[in-house]
């Protein structure tokens, strides 16, 4: 019972980050753009701890590797798309950033699990670009041409040094 309860530690704090991105999701349709960005970066935040935590009690496995991957994809992904298209004036570059932002975002993630690295990155992290577009979220800023460059950065061939 124990042994079950420390290995499913890690796995809350990612449905955790997986809800944040689902109720910023919800926000940003219903127009509350402020607490939709926040969501972001509370998700960000129990990001920041589920695979920290797993490896920390020795938990780690496949289910919770892909779990991660699913919540980024929502959270830092889906979630600062629809803030960016519900912020924007509706245009076919508009369209374009928001179809381009989350596609290349989950594209991220699959490349990295089927080929993970160690001490870096390659392309920009998912959950840097969407602090970057929950940033902006914040001021009720959007920018197509920001949207698409980070878009690209996420995977582009440049490596990144782990924080």
């Amino acid at each position: 019972m124990l042994s079950y309860l420390l290995r499913s530690i890690p796995n809350l704090f990612t449905l955790g980050n997986l809800v944040c991105g689902v109720f910023s999701i919800t926000f940003s349709m219903n127009e509350y753009f402020r607490a939709a960005s926040l969501l972001v970066f509370l998700a960000a935040f129990l990001d920041l701890f589920d695979g920290r935590i797993a490896r920390k009690l020795k938990v780690s496995n496949q289910i919770g590797v892909e779990l991660d991957s699913l919540a980024d994809v929502v959270s830092f992904g889906v979630a600062p798309a629809i803030l960016f298209h519900t912020l924007s004036e509706p245009s076919m570059l508009t369209s374009l950033a928001f179809v381009l932002y989350p596609t290349m975002g989950a594209l991220r993630l699959a490349r990295f699990n089927a080929s993970p690295t160690v001490g870096y990155f390659i392309g920009i992290p998912i959950t840097f670009a969407g602090l970057l577009m929950a940033f902006m979220g914040l001021f009720l800023y959007t920018n197509p041409f920001i949207t698409i460059i980070l878009a690209i950065l996420m995977v582009s061939p440049f490596r990144m040094i782990k924080l």
